[in-house]
């Protein structure tokens, strides 16, 4: 009778344990989640940051062209060149 009580008690104890280690993994996980759920927001602002630098930048560099008088060729074709893509842009907005 001893054996078993002992063996019931060993039992116990490793349930316990286990529930503990469960218990805490499930903490981690929940802390970890909202860690994964942070970055992607992180990282969805910095893709808007980099889209908004990018037209910067090709507003810039359409600036200097139109600028340096040597390149109204190449200014008439990057005029050009945004309104197909403005073109497009109202086109998608359309259907």
């Amino acid at each position: 009778m001893k054996d078993v009580a002992t063996l019931v008690s060993g039992i116990e104890y490793k349930l316990r344990k286990l529930i503990d280690q469960h218990q805490l993994v499930r903490s981690e996980n929940r802390t970890l989640n909202n860690e994964i759920l942070e970055l992607k927001g992180i990282i969805h602002e910095q893709k808007q940051t980099i889209i908004q630098l990018e037209e910067k930048s090709k507003i810039l560099k359409l600036a200097k062209t139109l600028e340096n008088k040597e390149g109204n060729v190449e200014a008439k074709l990057k005029i050009n060149e945004l309104v197909r893509e403005i073109d497009k842009c109202i086109g998608l907005l359309n259907t």
